[in-house]
């Protein structure tokens, strides 16, 4: 027999416990996963443990995760876990490291997926990474502006790049990966990647392998190599890349000279 809408009980809020553990989570988030039914989280396993003392029913995701393991099998069994438990008539919170929004499949595709079967699901915002490397690096967005990108979708896909604005490339540790099962790319694999942006970056331009930390005790990584090195540095799953602008700003001085002859 089919529920009919007034009969769903069950409900999703994915929220974000933030990138450092302890001093990132606002309040609300706090109190969703307290008076939650159940939690799942992804999220680093110290975190986790931070929030299995906040509800006595706290299931980690990370176990869905396997060697070699296409990480689509992985968000697969994620999502059925989660949406299982709301059709049960379950208050379910979903943690998500960082922003449950942001470089979060999972989230997304379960708020979609019940909104369509008529259950109440949602986000709520939480600090993510994007928020911690402005911060730390001091970059102000506004100006020169920002581009943000999976660093794979730069290989796969024709990305029209601006060499004048900050460029981001987030999974770097990922660029070139076509078995989407891996926790590293290889440095040959990267070549290709750094190939593409010497287009538009000299291969001597500096740029930033950069890490937030995940306890208040440890230290940001903001670490300088040139774009040519990128192959063979260290790289870890959670390492974004920063590239600086190259150029200039190009000015549009008939735009702006039209601009000004509406105003005269």
């Amino acid at each position: 027999m089919d529920v009919s809408e007034s009969d769903k009980k069950g409900s999703l809020v994915c929220v974000g416990p933030g990138m450092t553990l302890g001093v990132h989570i606002t309040q609300r988030c706090r109190k969703l996963i307290e008076n939650a039914d159940l939690v799942f989280t992804s999220c680093h396993p110290i975190m986790e443990s931070w929030i299995a003392l906040m509800n006595e029913d706290v299931r980690s995701l990370q176990g869905m995760y396997g060697e070699n393991k296409d990480r689509r099998i992985t968000y697969r069994e994620m999502l059925e876990a989660i949406t299982q438990e709301v059709r049960a008539g379950k208050q379910v919170v979903g943690a998500f490291y960082g922003h449950p929004g942001v470089f979060a499949r999972v989230p997304h595709q379960a708020v979609k997926q019940l909104r369509s079967e008529g259950y109440s699901a949602r986000m709520e915002p939480g600090i993510s990474a994007e928020d911690c490397l402005y911060a730390d690096m001091g970059i102000d967005p506004g100006d020169y502006g920002c581009q943000h990108y999976e660093a794979s979708q730069v290989v796969f896909y024709e990305r029209r790049l601006d060499p004048s604005a900050y460029l981001i490339l987030w999974q770097i540790a990922l660029a070139g990966d076509i078995s989407v099962s891996k926790r590293v790319s290889s440095p040959d694999e990267r070549k290709i990647l750094v190939r593409i942006l010497s287009e538009n970056y000299p291969l001597t331009h500096p740029v930033a392998l950069y890490e937030c930390p995940t306890l208040i005790t440890d230290k940001v990584r903001i670490e300088w190599i040139t774009l040519e090195a990128l192959p063979e540095a260290d790289l870890t799953p959670v390492t974004t890349l920063v590239v600086p602008p190259s150029v200039k700003m190009k000015p549009a001085t008939q735009i702006k000279e039209e601009i000004i002859s509406l105003n005269q």
